[in-house]
């Protein structure tokens, strides 16, 4: 079957989901389906046979995610070949003596370019190593499917070119507005890789039938194009999910995609064998359109919008208009009795505090919510809150609704982390999410004040964050420290925090390595109460670290004395930050707010720096 010239003639039916079918069958939902094709062959030939006989003249091999990225959560990261050579050759098995084009299937690695990067995995190698495998095996189409990274995907693309000039399928997975997670329109992405080589370019999953009809009203006539909708929205039903689509209404949406431009249509999640027929039955008459309007892909907001009334001045604009910054970290209480704790944000807001900075669980204890309590603070006392936000108890989806929540409230600071994992707080067996990390997440907020979210929809108007980062000038490796720093800044981050330090050598160091980033830094400085919590701080918290000559003199002095001496070794800091930054970081330890209000007072005393810095 050569599938280019027939494209040109009439519309071609493509086949439907085989993971969700393999599941149907009652696989265990953990199974590595790529896997099957090894232990269980015949399992996956009578799909490939099933979908023939339905109609389908395009048939995928069950490769999807046979990448060594992906097989390596089954420990199967060593045998990419094997299970994309089997995949291939049961495809083209039930393929033989039939008019049938074979397309390997090849889906995105699941971890984003700087995950790619901090783990050392050259994406590249792994799309060479299975689409070689897949060829090896004996099929006719590479089909790269359910992408939503453009550049993942010219990565993947590549690595097909450098192999293979056979037929190349595209296909992104993409909200029905038609603008891909980046923010880019769908058809600027489509002509980018048509340049590139690829033959056919399309949508697949993400959308049911309905929504892959509105997504396609956004694409033109260029080149063939590729839609296969999910089977609707699937229901969780007693550990499964399950689809409802009937076929009869796929086949009414079939001959709507045809006549968008759709030539290649078949089904992803959640379709079957019976859908397929539909699909066939439907587009059997019907000849490729040569013209139809598109709606225009909706651009970004031109100008920021204030999203709520009481939206805060940023901490930046301050610092461009001369002013010094007193940032304070007073974290929300671990119980419900709150007046000490308003108690002490007042009285640093009267001591000169500019902000005050909430932490999000530290070290993965229970605590308020930090929105919550910034709220409050907001509301009650007109405080500008700093609300840190941990990547370890949201998944992308809580993280962005938290920052909306955020942006609907007026807050506009926010401190992304990576976070402490859940097994070394109070709730140890408590899961820990990652989908992302902070320098992903510096990302997505960035897109947020661009007008869209993390899957490109477009918000209406453009969030006005101010994120900030951290940064700890105490690890032994200063170099690696910078250099994540600089790749939190390009990832879209305005300012940096630091750890506590308290050795005046290491402010002028931070200063010396951090200068050429021109964004404000604020040195954490923490006035210790006495040795005890000076030892603890440095054998137990991460990422502090108490010099040798500090916790020797903390050790030296009488009880009665220590509390004064942490509070002049703090005083010290400060001295040694002196004009060189434009503000100072205060951390309240455990609710003893009485000694940050003086250093506040004195931080508040100093002239800002006179340096420029990025804004």
């Amino acid at each position: 079957m050569n599938l280019l010239e027939e494209l040109e003639e009439r519309i071609i039916c493509g086949d439907g989901a085989m993971g969700t079918l393999l599941l149907d069958q009652g696989l265990p939902v953990e199974s590595c389906l790529e896997e099957i094709c090894v232990s269980d062959p015949d399992r996956v030939l009578r799909i490939h046979e099933d979908y023939i006989a339905a109609g389908a003249r395009v048939i995928e091999t069950d490769s999807f995610g046979a990448n060594a990225v992906r097989l390596r959560r089954f420990g199967f990261e060593h045998r990419v070949r094997e299970f994309n050579t089997a995949a291939a050759k049961l495809a083209t098995q039930a393929a033989a003596g039939k008019d049938i084009c074979v397309a390997g299937s090849v889906g995105p690695l699941g971890l984003s370019a700087i995950e790619a990067e901090a783990r050392g995995i050259d994406r590249a190698h792994c799309f060479h190593e299975q689409i070689e495998a897949l060829l090896a095996g004996g099929v006719n189409a590479i089909f790269l499917e359910t992408f939503m990274d453009e550049s993942e995907m010219e990565i993947a693309l590549a690595a097909k070119n450098s192999l293979s000039d056979c037929t190349t399928i595209c296909t992104f997975a993409c909200e029905p507005e038609g603008r891909l997670a980046s923010g880019a329109p769908i058809a600027t992405a489509f002509a980018k890789l048509r340049a590139n080589g690829a033959h056919i370019t399309g949508a697949n999953c993400m959308n049911g039938p309905n929504g892959m009809v509105q997504l396609f009203r956004h694409i033109p006539l260029a080149g063939y194009l590729a839609a296969y909708p999910n089977a609707g929205y699937p229901k969780y039903t007693d550990g499964r999910f399950t689809y409802h689509a009937a076929p009869e209404y796929f086949a009414q949406a079939a001959r709507e995609l045809a006549g968008q431009g759709a030539r290649l249509i078949g089904g992803c999640c959640g379709t079957n064998p019976r859908a397929v027929a539909a699909i066939a039955r439907a587009i059997a008459a019907l000849a490729p359109v040569k013209s139809k309007p598109v709606q225009v892909v909706e651009t970004a907001p031109s100008v920021q919008q204030k999203v709520s009334a009481q939206e805060e001045e940023s901490l930046l604009d301050k610092i461009a208009a001369g002013k010094r910054i007193v940032i304070c970290e007073l974290d929300p209480p671990k119980t419900l009795s709150l007046d000490r704790y308003f108690c002490g944000a007042q009285q640093l807001m009267q001591a000169g505090c500019d902000a005050i900075t909430l932490a999000d669980n530290s070290l993965a204890i229970l605590r308020v919510s930090n929105l919550a309590i910034g709220a409050m603070l907001k509301e009650r006392f007109g405080i500008t809150p700093l609300l840190h936000l941990s990547c370890r108890d949201k998944n992308v989806l809580g993280l962005q609704s938290e920052l909306l929540g955020m942006a609907a409230l007026g807050m506009r600071h926010v401190l992304p982390l990576t976070g402490d994992p859940a097994r070394v707080g109070d709730h140890p067996n408590a899961a820990s999410v990652y989908d992302v990390n902070s320098i992903e997440l510096i990302s997505i907020i960035r897109k947020l004040n661009e007008g869209f979210t993390h899957a490109g929809k477009s918000l209406k108007t453009q969030t006005r964050f101010v994120t900030g980062c951290t940064f700890n000038p105490n690890a032994r490796n200063m170099d690696a420290q910078v250099d994540r720093l600089e790749r939190k800044v390009a990832a879209g981050a305005a300012f940096a925090m630091t750890q506590p330090v308290f050795e005046p050598a290491l402010v002028e160091q931070t200063k010396t390595r951090t200068a050429h980033l021109r964004i404000p830094v604020f040195i954490g400085v923490w006035p210790l109460r006495s040795a005890k919590q000076a030892n603890f701080l440095h054998n137990e918290v991460p990422g502090i670290v108490l010099p040798e000559k500090v916790r020797a003199r903390m050790n030296q002095q009488s009880p009665e004395a220590e509390q004064a001496t942490g509070l002049a070794i703090a005083e010290e800091m400060i001295t040694a930050i002196g004009n060189e930054f434009p503000g100072v970081y205060l951390i309240t330890p455990f609710l003893h707010f009485e000694s940050t209000c003086h250093l506040a007072k004195m931080a508040r005393q100093q002239q800002p720096s006179t340096e420029p810095a990025a804004t």
